[in-house]
């Protein structure tokens, strides 16, 4: 029994251009040094030249990207007498998007 508050999960707000919470976090995790407007606009930059090149909606291309990268399972060491086993466990979708 923990003596701290339980961490609140904020909400994540959607960016301006694409309105996508998506970007946000991409944008936020790739961001260096706090320079969010300048990875902003590396962003929006690769965004609008996969628009120019492939003629299709850059966010769904976007996300289709991310959904080939997340992993689907991950391994668990399990104990088994005195043997350690790595056991294949399934990966719920918001620890897919940290990972």
């Amino acid at each position: 029994m923990g003596r701290h508050k339980k961490s609140v999960n904020r909400p994540v707000m959607p960016d301006a251009k694409y309105n996508s919470p998506v970007i946000t976090k991409f944008v936020s995790r790739m961001m260096l040094d706090g320079k969010r407007e300048t990875c902003t606009k590396i962003v929006y930059a690769a965004m609008d030249q996969l628009k120019e090149k492939s003629n299709q909606d850059p966010l769904e291309v976007f996300n289709k990207a991310l959904d080939n990268v997340k992993p689907v399972v991950e391994v668990k060491s399990r104990r088994v007498g005195g043997a350690t086993y790595q056991v294949p466990i399934d990966i719920r979708d918001s620890r897919r998007e940290a990972l």
